[in-house]
């Protein structure tokens, strides 16, 4: 079998990567929604793909694997592997999770990052109401991820929360040291959120990046009486090309709150410090940008000797990139705990693809399945609607 050809269209807001062999087996990934830029970076690699033998993914993912790097080449790489995947599975008539080992669990849990309510404001009693309504959630989650501190609109709208001027257009752009009232504020919405949670779901925090070590320290500590899930990204995390173990390890050294970190990180490559070094509890690469699925594997058995957790990064991964993570959450060892489900956005994506169960979550847990490949696919009729005059052969 030979790769004939590469495609990428953006479907809605995702770059969709469709690769033809001369079998007339093909094979989908996805990336984020968050890069609609991003068909040239997928398309740059074609030049060492045609040819190749899709089956053999790692040999193929050996020639574009080292010219990748932090987002969005790393994205481009990411979304290849998957679609290589596809087709090797398809070719086997095997789901991609028995080409890598053989299921560990049924059903893998997930956690809400994705399923969400528009907020009122940014006050403690915001927070609840919020919560509350994603507690009510049919999903029946059984962890939740918030946004506080700099992964969130306090800064702009906390009167004085920290010692900094607000920038306003590029993401996640805010750091600086907190003030006492923005921490204080920061910990009175935490606690207003464990008190609508209790202790029947798991409250996690997606933080930052932005936050000074010794403020993460000062909230990490002033949190643990309420077991906080873990705080996710203080230091640096999506948008930043780094990855900084060293004052990680600190940070997590002087706490016993769960510290995470690795959304934006790209290739097993950048996690070897983190790892090693003990420097978090938890680890959460995304397989739309850490190099695909079997990257996100061998991180996971690596952490898991060195006694780190693993709650994969995904809540902009589409559908495809949804059956992706299954895949990959099936196989890995049992320092898993959940990954960040992703959602369909615009709605009609669930118009346009087959394959996954309905409802797709129950009590927190998706059964895994064992079509082949990603066991996802579109329907192309309903897809074509969506392309773009530029994309209109993309199914062709």
């Amino acid at each position: 079998m030979k790769i004939t050809d590469v495609k990428c269209a953006i479907i809605g807001q995702n770059p969709v990567v469709r690769i033809t062999t001369d079998e007339g087996i093909d094979g989908f990934g996805q990336a984020e929604s968050t890069k609609p830029y991003l068909k040239p970076h997928v398309l740059f690699y074609k030049q060492w793909l045609l040819g190749a033998d899709p089956t053999n993914v790692e040999r193929v993912m050996l020639r574009i694997r080292r010219m990748g790097s932090f987002k969005p080449w790393g994205s481009a790489v990411s979304a290849i592997e998957m679609a290589l995947w596809d087709i090797a599975g398809k070719a086997a008539g095997l789901p991609v999770y028995k080409l890598l080992g053989g299921k560990v669990r049924d059903k893998v849990r997930v956690y809400n990052g994705s399923v969400r309510f528009p907020m009122n404001g940014y006050t403690p009693e915001d927070y609840a109401e919020n919560m509350a309504k994603m507690k009510a959630s049919p999903e029946n989650f059984s962890i939740i991820k918030q946004g506080i501190g700099f992964h969130s609109p306090m800064p702009s709208r906390v009167p004085n929360f920290f010692y900094g001027d607000v920038e306003s257009g590029a993401p996640h752009s805010n750091r600086g040291l907190l003030t006492e009232r923005g921490l204080k504020h920061v910990i009175a919405c935490v606690e207003a959120m464990k008190d609508v949670l209790g202790d029947e779901v798991g409250l996690a925090l997606d933080c930052g990046p932005g936050w000074m070590p010794t403020d993460v320290i000062r909230l990490a500590r002033a949190l643990e009486p309420l077991n906080i899930m873990w705080l996710e990204d203080t230091i640096n995390g999506d948008y930043n090309p780094y990855v900084l173990a060293d004052v990680y390890r600190d940070i997590t050294m002087s706490t016993s709150t769960p510290i995470h970190t690795g959304e934006q990180i790209y290739l097993r490559h950048n996690f070897k410090e983190l790892i090693e070094r003990q420097a978090v509890n938890i680890i959460g690469p995304d397989p739309a940008d850490v190099g695909g699925i079997a990257e996100l594997k061998w991180i996971a058995e690596y952490a898991d000797l060195h006694g780190i957790l693993m709650a994969p990064h995904g809540t902009f991964d589409g559908l495809i990139g949804l059956a992706a993570l299954v895949h990959a959450a099936a196989v890995m060892p049992q320092n898993y705990i959940a990954f960040e489900y992703p959602t369909g956005k615009p709605e009609w994506w669930y118009d346009i693809v087959e394959g996954l169960p309905n409802p797709i979550v129950k009590d927190s847990l998706i059964e895994v399945w064992d079509r082949p490949g990603l066991g996802v696919t579109f329907k192309v009729e309903a897809a074509r609607q969506y392309l773009a005059e530029e994309d209109k052969d993309f199914f062709d």
